[in-house]
Parts: structure tokens; C-alpha cells; sequence
């Protein structure tokens, strides 16, 4: 700031005068960086609280970021739901490849224990080496002697991943109406099944009895349920 002095004042005013002014320009200038200071303050410990939010998956971890506990419980959170669905089947889920085929021995076991309800069981065996991870529905087609194909439908029930460790087994069931209507109903014979999150099928026989016809169509209802740990 520049300031012009009329030359007839006296010399001690002028004094005074540039005195008073450079005092204000110094309080002037401070109060300029109190306000910097404030500015920078400001977004340094905003950037804090950022890196602190943004970091927050790392530091939870070691439980020392407090800005970011909101985001590592929500973290955790998610954590606990996988556990929990690893914690249903067995430890380790999240670590095992899936049940491949070349890995599984499959066969079909006819189930039924009364004169309305069939039940065809149908079993995975882990022979592999390692301990694999199985979840889901498997897909099932069942051939009939009259070459039609029959895709069975999913009963609705909740899926639980599982894990196979070697020798381990996993099976599902096939339910079907038992042909009580007198006639030779329809003859199954042949099934396509593949596991859960596979595309390479097993071709098993039948093991069961035949379906009632109505009208010259199937007269019931097949469904299967998701495959789950035997003994597990």
C-alpha cells in the first residue's frame, strides 16, 4: 500500500502518521494470515478425514482408523455374510475351486418309501485329491422310451454352498409321483445330469418307475432339490 503525504504537515506528524499506517498495514497483513492459516487448516484436515475414509478397508483391518470405522463395520459386515454362508457348509469355501466334473463319481439310487412320492437320490463323490466347492442346482434331463425328454424343474429351496474334501459326498433328490393309475405309464430311462456351475453332464440310467400319462402326457410333476452335504 503506498501512501502520499501533503509536504507542508510537520515532520512529527508525518511520522506519526506513517506510524499509524504501517501499524495497520502489519494488522492487516496478520489478519490476511490467520485467514491462510485457517484456509490451509481447513482442507488439510478435511484431506485427513478423506484418507482416512478412503483407507478405511485398510486401516479396519487394524482397528486404528476411527474415521473409517463406519466403513470397515459396513466391510465387515459383508465379511459376515459370506462367512455365514461358508459357516453352512464348511471352512474354507471361499478358498476351494469348484466340484468339476472329472473330479466327482455321480450315481443314482432310487429312494422311494411309499405309493405317492418317488424319490431318486443322486450322489457326488469327491475323488479328486483336494477339497472342492459345490452350490446350487445341478441341471437335469430324463429320457424316455418314447425319445421326448423331460427337464425337471427346481422346487424352490434355498441352495447352501458346500465344500468336498476328498472321499466327502453331495447329493439332491428327484421327486415324482408315482404312477398309480393301473397303466404302464410312462418308462424312463436314461438321465443327463450335470453339477452345479459345471457344463460337462453325467449320463446315468434310471433307477425308478414310470410316470402316470393323462391324456397322453406326463400326468406329474418332477422337481429337484439343490445338492447338499451328506452327513455335513
Amino acid at each position: 500500500m503506498r501512501t502520499t503525504f501533503h509536504s507542508r504537515k510537520r515532520t512529527a506528524t508525518i511520522g506519526a502518521a506513517l506510524t499509524a499506517v504501517l501499524t495497520l498495514a502489519l494488522t492487516a497483513c496478520n489478519g490476511d494470515d490467520n485467514m491462510l492459516g485457517g484456509g490451509q487448516t481447513g482442507p488439510t484436515a478435511s484431506a485427513d478425514a478423506a484418507g482416512g475414509t478412503g483407507g478405511a478397508g485398510q486401516s479396519a483391518g487394524t482397528g486404528t482408523s476411527t474415521s473409517g470405522g463406519s466403513q470397515g463395520a459396513g466391510t465387515g459386515n459383508g465379511g459376515s455374510d459370506q462367512g455365514a454362508d461358508t459357516g453352512n457348509g464348511d471352512t474354507g469355501a471361499g478358498m476351494a475351486d469348484v466340484c468339476r466334473t472329472h473330479v466327482l463319481d455321480a450315481t443314482a439310487t432310487n429312494n422311494t418309501t411309499d405309493e405317492t412320492n418317488g424319490v431318486v437320490t443322486v450322489s457326488f463323490k469327491n475323488i479328486g485329491s483336494a477339497g472342492c466347492r459345490i452350490n446350487g442346482f445341478p441341471g437335469v434331463d430324463i429320457k424316455t422310451s418314447l425319445g421326448d425328454t423331460i427337464s425337471v424343474d427346481r422346487n424352490g429351496e434355498q441352495a447352501v454352498p458346500q465344500v468336498l474334501q476328498e472321499g466327502d459326498t453331495a447329493a439332491f433328490n428327484i421327486t415324482y409321483p408315482v404312477n398309480n393309475s393301473g397303466g404302464s405309464g410312462v418308462k424312463l430311462t436314461d438321465m443327463v445330469v450335470t453339477p452345479p456351475n459345471e457344463v460337462e453332464p453325467f449320463d446315468l440310467k434310471w433307477p425308478a418307475g414310470t410316470l402316470a400319462v393323462t391324456d397322453g402326457q406326463d400326468g406329474g410333476k418332477m422337481e429337484i432339490s439343490p445338492v447338499g452335504k451328506v452327513g455335513g
